[in-house]
């Protein structure tokens, strides 16, 4: 598979993911295949937390290496620590205008190519982490069942930025770096949807 056939294959993978929609739930759901398949499905069946780590990846990709790397761990890391919090507490339900707000953010950072410093980069990773972890440990109650699910979780966490920011940290030619954007763009745009879509309904 060539370049070209590779971009187009991420555009249409990621805009279908960006596109999907689904309820938020506050409890995870077996699959009865073990904690660790637990969470990974959960996390894989969940855009409003599967996207905005992808659009981190591929954001930190464009940035380069040093701040693939500090996302790469600090993403994960930080949505670990995050599930571990949320494992004594009450289950919530994650927020939709929050989700909205991750897609428009981070879509609209990838869209604009920003500028940011690695310690804003750090940050960001770090709030998206601690936000979904914490919303994740909620639904899974303390055990060390639930402690495992995490584990799991995180891992698809870590290798999906692992693979989204390393297709990204390579793109050198100028076409490649805008099909990128444009993946970002419908990133934020379906937080736009989702924003108007909560605006009207309330």
């Amino acid at each position: 598979m060539n370049a070209t056939a590779r971009m187009r294959l991420a555009i249409v993978g990621g805009s279908a993911i960006a596109l999907m929609g689904t309820s938020a739930e506050a409890h995870l759901s077996s699959s009865g295949m073990g904690p660790i398949y637990d969470g990974l499905m959960h996390f894989l069946m969940s855009p409003e937390d599967l996207v905005p780590a992808l659009a981190l990846g591929l954001f930190a990709g464009l940035r380069g290496p040093a701040h693939s790397r500090r996302v790469l761990f600090v993403l994960p890391s930080m949505w670990l620590l995050g599930s571990l919090v949320g494992l004594h507490a009450a289950a919530i339900s994650g927020s939709a205008i929050v989700s909205a707000i991750w897609f428009l953010l981070i879509g609209g950072l990838v869209v604009a190519d920003a500028k940011l410093s690695i310690g804003l980069t750090t940050a960001l990773a770090g709030a998206v982490g601690l936000y979904h972890g914490y919303l994740n440990g909620t639904g899974m109650g303390a055990s060390v069942t639930a402690a495992v699910t995490a584990f799991g979780l995180v891992s698809s966490v870590f290798v999906l930025v692992a693979l989204a920011a390393a297709f990204a940290v390579q793109l050198q030619q100028h076409w490649a770096r805008i099909a990128i954007r444009v993946v970002g763009s419908w990133v934020a745009a379906s937080g736009m949807l989702l924003l108007g879509w909560i605006i009207r309904g309330g």
